[in-house]
């Protein structure tokens, strides 16, 4: 929560995917998932399905996170009051942050003073004591660092150090996994695997230096995922040490590593010439004992590259011994997660489990988590998206989907929130439109509890999306998208979103499913038009048989579209919440840039990317009938950002020429001509300007550009011009959107949002001192109310702001402002003026 004064604003809702990497995911022995989502670390709750907060502080995209304690170690660390996190980025940066479990408050530690050259790749660790952790960190370097972290039993801050630097010859590690010896609590093994097919063990002390302990061959290509399981006990003496190991060769090995003699009357160059070395696998030595390393089961099952496995997390047992299960999971690229347990009889180890995504656009799975307990699982995939299953049967395993906060995988472009506020909608370079809503019957449900969904995604494109307008005004909910093609795209909402919308909020529209007949929508085979599913036909397709079970490319199966009495899962939204395509809008040379529709619902303006004065015009289409009623002939190049005035009167339009214009918009009463004027082109900036907004109640507005102002402008209709009224303080970075909001108690003119290139946000207060009871003009004022925690607020480029319509509670001082970045991130914050 950030405050100043008058002004209090929290978070109420954080939408996004997760980068997809293989390591980009953790589950903590605190019960909360890490993951990155482009440069900022994201935690969510599996409880909740809420994304509570995201960290600020990497300057390239976060590839892998890793918690401290992990769901491993959560036996270990009950009593600890401060959990870490590791997070390792694309430029070889390590940051360890700190969550304090008694204030839930997150601290940024420090970054590793030796950083990596390359792109970390896999971070693991393992808990030695209550006040000593290890670390390894590799990269595409081909480094490997071993760490020691210092955890004070009480305050102060924790000591890193690095212990040992190990080199990995010519090919990269990808994976790393560590653990102590069985028999002896100073000695650890550190298995590496990458591209080279092999598995190299390292053994070292707590203390220091690593040494080449033997390698292991079987896997025939790159190694993608190690995990060791805890010491697996003999006579309740720790006895054998398993290490899983999986391949882009499909297969999963498991191999022992079992303690052998005391060293005294060890030979090992003897050793190595013997044909039980051969046999059973290599042998080394650790401190004052030996080890030899066997193959124990090669496990067969997955079609497809196998990224992650992981064992099962020990449990603790009544009398605080900890017991490890014989199980653990895997998560592959052809789309399923197995759980494999060894058979009671035979020893032979089984897949007792199989979940997975059925879905004809999943791509398949990165990485595969355990919840600390045991009792849940959770994969995230090729769409950026997560999916969780959980054990809820009692006798018999009963693995169930439950929900997961999901969001876009790329940069968020455009948003704006639906007539009346009642959802968010968002579009992005990932090809994908998406809706958020409150699902209100749920807040009910748990008291005063604002839980956002994703509720339906209208568009999966095969083109990045760059903007968007929903068309005001009566009738069905209807919007327009832009993406990187010629031609804008309506959609219209099916009879399947308005009902599950009704389910969704409380707004009834009941008087608007009369007229739709269409139910839903299904893909074409090349992913750009959707094709409408009416209600009558629905019946007549199942009869048909399908396509005698082909499932191909050219083949699509059909969408099912039907009412959601519950927010959704991955599988409904990518597939069956799609909205028909009405119309195509052709007339631009290059590809579309930015969307604007009236508020009245009769016209949208359109522009593209542009680097002449003919292609940079602007084209005004007639809503409904959709023909083009206008070219407006301006800048010279891209026009970044249109907008009209709250009575339609007024078109505004910035642009990367940094020059503004005005268009005067005349409607003909009584008929629907529209007569257009250029009053006037300005010189606004002095470098590109990328956004600009009316105030809702007058014939000002403001403008924001790279130059890093924001400036406020007035429509002076005699002088056919734009009077500059006050420039605001500079900012620290490039302004990059903006949103202007109605009068609200000290600030006469309205708040405006402020957006920037690092991801802050500003709300300054605004009193041009022009109002009709005084006519004598005072001095215009700015001042600011708040800017927003960073914690808060984006970690890349703010690309839009959107305050939300409140129709509703006019009564409240409360407001919802909505943003949207390149940080993959949608977020809606509530804004309250105490």
């Amino acid at each position: 929560m950030a405050e100043n004064g008058a002004v209090d604003a929290e978070r109420v809702f954080i939408g996004g995917g997760c980068n997809r990497i293989v390591n980009n995911v953790s589950w903590g022995a605190c019960g909360l998932i890490s993951f990155g989502s482009q440069n900022a670390v994201s935690i969510f709750c599996p409880q909740t399905a809420k994304i509570l907060t995201t960290l600020p502080g990497h300057k390239a995209s976060v590839n892998c996170t890793h918690w401290l304690p992990s769901n491993k170690f959560a036996f270990k660390t009950a009593e600890w009051e401060k959990h870490y996190l590791l997070s390792g980025d694309s430029e070889g940066v390590i940051i360890l942050w700190e969550l304090s479990l008694a204030e839930n408050k997150w601290k940024y530690v420090s970054q590793l003073p030796k950083s990596h050259k390359k792109g970390v790749t896999c971070i693991t660790a393992i808990v030695t004591s209550q006040t000593e952790a290890i670390f390894a960190s590799t990269s595409s370097d081909c480094v490997v660092n071993v760490w020691k972290i210092d955890i004070p039993a009480v305050g102060g801050d924790c000591t890193i150090t690095c212990l040992d630097t190990l080199s990995a010859g010519s090919k990269p590690m990808v994976t790393l996994s560590l653990a102590e010896l069985p028999g002896s609590t100073s000695h650890l093994i550190l298995a590496m695997g990458g591209l080279d097919n092999k598995i190299h063990l390292y053994c070292g002390e707590t203390k220091g230096q690593f040494v080449r302990a033997c390698e292991l061959k079987g896997h025939t290509d790159w190694i993608r995922s190690l995990d060791f399981s805890l010491p697996v006990s003999i006579n309740e003496v720790p006895h054998n040490l398993l290490l899983v190991s999986s391949s882009q060769d499909k297969g999963i090995r498991i191999w022992k590593m079992a303690l052998c003699d005391s060293v005294s009357n060890f030979d090992k160059k003897k050793a190595e010439n013997t044909l039980a070395y051969y046999i059973k696998g290599p042998v080394f030595i650790a401190g004052s004992f030996s080890y030899q390393v066997s193959l124990e089961s090669l496990v067969i099952g997955h079609e497809d590259w196998v990224y992650s496995v992981e064992w099962q997390p020990p449990s603790l047992m009544e009398n605080y011994s900890c017991y490890q299960p014989q199980s653990f999971l895997s998560a592959s690229i052809d789309k399923t997660m197995m759980i494999w347990q060894p058979e009671r009889t035979t020893g032979i180890w089984v897949n007792v489990v199989t979940v997975g995504e059925l879905s004809h656009s999943a791509l398949g799975f990165y990485g595969g988590h355990w919840s600390p307990n045991g009792d849940s699982i959770l994969a995230h995939g090729y769409g950026g998206s997560f999916h969780l299953w959980k054990n809820v049967g009692n006798e018999f395993a009963d693995w169930k989907p439950q929900k997961v906060p999901s969001g876009h995988f790329a940069a968020v472009t455009d948003i704006a929130w639906g007539r009346h506020g009642e959802y968010l909608m968002s579009v992005s370079h990932d090809q994908t439109t998406r809706i958020f809503a409150s699902w209100s019957n749920e807040a009910k449900l748990k008291e005063g509890y604002d839980t956002w969904h994703e509720i339906a995604r209208p568009q999966v494109h095969g083109h990045d999306i760059n903007c968007l307008a929903i068309i005001q005004g009566k009738g069905n909910h209807r919007f327009l998208s832009g993406a990187d093609e010629k031609v804008a795209r309506v959609f219209e909402a099916p009879l399947s979103f308005l009902k599950t919308l009704n389910h969704a909020t409380s707004h009834l529209h009941d008087d608007l499913q009369v007229d739709v007949q269409v139910l839903g929508a299904n893909m074409s085979a090349l992913g750009l038009s959707q094709k409408p599913i009416y209600a009558q036909a629905l019946t007549e397709t199942r009869d048909k048989g399908g396509n005698e079970g082909f499932d191909t490319l050219e083949s699509i199966p059909d969408a099912v579209p039907s009412v959601l009495t519950e927010p959704p899962i991955e599988e409904q939204l990518s597939w069956h919440t799609l909205w028909p395509e009405s119309h195509k809008l052709y007339g631009h040379g290059n590809e579309l840039f930015s969307l604007c529709c009236d508020h009245q619902g009769k016209l949208v303006a359109s522009s593209c990317k542009a680097q002449s004065l003919s292609v940079a015009e602007i084209w005004l289409w007639e809503v409904g009938s959709w023909k083009a009623v206008g070219r407006l002939q301006s800048h010279s190049l891209t026009v970044t950002r249109m907008e009209f005035s709250h009575d339609d009167k007024y078109l505004l339009a910035v642009s990367r020429d940094r020059q503004l214009s005005l268009f005067s918009i005349d409607r003909t009463e009584g008929s629907d001509e529209i007569s257009y004027q250029l009053l006037t082109r300005q010189e606004a900036h002095k470098r590109i300007v990328w956004a600009c907004s009316w105030n809702p109640s007058g014939h000002q507005f403001a403008t924001g550009s790279r130059d890093k102002t924001v400036k406020i402008w007035e429509v002076q209709k005699e002088k056919s011009n734009a009077q500059q009224l006050m420039t605001l303080p500079a900012f620290k970075s490039s302004v990059t959107a903006l949103s202007w909001t109605g009068s609200h108690r000290q600030n006469d003119d309205g708040v405006l949002a402020i957006g920037m290139e690092t991801g802050l946000i500003e709300l300054w207060g605004l009193s041009l001192g022009k109002h009709e009871q005084d006519s004598s003009l005072s001095v215009p004022k700015a001042h600011l109310l708040i800017q927003f925690d960073p914690f808060m607020c984006h970690v890349s480029s703010v690309n839009r702001l959107a305050w939300r319509s409140s129709e509703e509670n006019d009564e409240s001082d409360d407001m919802q402002l909505a943003s949207c970045g390149a940080d993959h991130c949608v977020r809606i914050f509530k804004v309250s003026f105490v």
